[in-house]
């Protein structure tokens, strides 16, 4: 399958979902959710910009559907998600001294066998 890359969005969020609903779940919340939304359920007295937003959240909701209800792309968009998860809470210092990884044996010993075996 192709790449799926989705930006920040969070089409679980977006459906009220979870990773860890089944297709069940997700499909049932997608479906109450474009039944509310959907444009020709909408009031004819709303105004443009209203009518305009509501067709744009139709829209995501759709777009989500198509990630979420597909088992290949969820899971790729479930591994995408986690990468980016790991990214932003496990930063990696880009400029590493070699200074800053010196070693010391007697350090290691003290540290793995215990105080009491160094002499």
């Amino acid at each position: 399958m192709a790449s799926v890359h989705l930006g920040e969005k969070d089409w679980y969020t977006l459906l009220g979902a979870q990773p860890s609903d089944t297709q069940a779940e997700i499909k049932q919340k997608y479906q109450k959710l474009a039944l509310l939304h959907h444009p020709d359920k909408q009031d004819a007295d709303v105004n443009g910009g209203e009518v305009a937003e509501g067709a744009q959240r139709f829209i995501e909701i759709n777009q989500a559907w198509k990630i979420l209800g597909n088992e290949e792309a969820k899971k790729e968009y479930d591994l995408q998600q986690r990468e980016s998860e790991l990214t932003r809470t496990w930063p990696v210092d880009n400029q590493i001294q070699l200074e800053d990884m010196s070693w010391d044996p007697g350090m290691y010993q003290k540290l793995h066998l215990g105080w009491h075996h160094i002499k």
